[in-house]
């Protein structure tokens, strides 16, 4: 997530490489982001340092495993970073905030894996000490890979559990759907190629069109037609209530990572 957010800022022009650091603890990891197929070389002028190389910056950007959050906020803090942005899911404002310091504004967002490629669906929450001019700058940070949503920080589970998690459960309609192609005949490149473009116009339609899914889903459904027929297979076997039950368990989930006392 990390990389997808350095590479979307400065592909969008929001900050040339000279005015980005990476700062990454596994020196393996580390050799990747300078190597020649790493960030580094894609973005001449990005500096790629150690992970006790942190430094003086506008605004820092932590994108660690959930452990790792609390050590690398306090080493922000003994360097005095005015702002930082989290997107560790389940890591709580309260927690950052402590970790930062009295004089850090802090924000947490959670972005989805669709960052990679631009199309990430991300939620920011700020914390007390987050004023406008902070909300602005993550905006811009997370805007670059995506839309972005400002809530209270109650309602990021949720977001986890929908938008977070979404893309799996996409990916595996896309997986049923292909060896569905396949059972009726076509070949699993055919097949798989027609469900990606499929998803794609579809989640196109539904962006650019005005118009929600129940009329779109309307407009493709003929009385005694074949959409008609393979959705009611589709109600039958509770597809709709299974996707129901899967947000609804992923948000439980995320409240259980972030602690009983959330």
């Amino acid at each position: 997530m990390g990389e997808a957010l350095v590479g979307g800022v400065l592909a969008a022009g929001w900050a040339s490489p000279a005015e980005v650091v990476v700062s990454e603890a596994s020196p393996e990891r580390r050799a990747q982001l300078a190597g020649p197929e790493g960030l580094a070389s894609r973005y001449p002028g990005l500096v790629v340092v150690g992970g006790d190389d942190l430094p003086e910056a506008e605004g820092c950007v932590v994108a660690v495993k959930p452990p790792d959050v609390g050590p690398v906020c306090r080493r922000l803090a003994e360097r005095g970073a005015p702002r930082v942005l989290s997107v560790a899911a389940g890591v709580r404002l309260a927690d950052l905030e402590s970790w930062c310091g009295p004089s850090a504004a802090v924000l947490r967002a959670m972005p989805n894996t669709a960052a990679l490629v631009g199309a990430a669906a991300t939620a920011l929450a700020p914390g007390q000490r987050a004023t406008g001019e902070d909300r602005r700058w993550a905006m811009a940070v997370l805007s670059s890979v995506g839309t972005v949503v400002e809530l209270a920080e109650q309602h990021l589970d949720a977001v986890t559990g929908l938008a977070g998690s979404g893309p799996a459960y996409l990916l595996l309609v896309a997986e049923a759907m292909t060896e569905a192609g396949v059972l009726v005949g076509l070949a699993r490149p055919v097949a798989a190629g027609l469900v990606a473009q499929t998803l794609l116009g579809t989640a196109r339609l539904l962006s650019e069109s005005g118009q929600g899914p129940e009329a779109l889903r309307a407009g493709v459904t003929s009385p005694a037609g074949t959409t008609a027929a393979g959705l009611r297979q589709l109600e039958a076997a509770g597809v709709r209530s299974a996707f129901l039950e899967a947000v609804v368990a992923a948000t439980e989930r995320s409240r259980q990572l972030g602690g009983p006392d959330r």
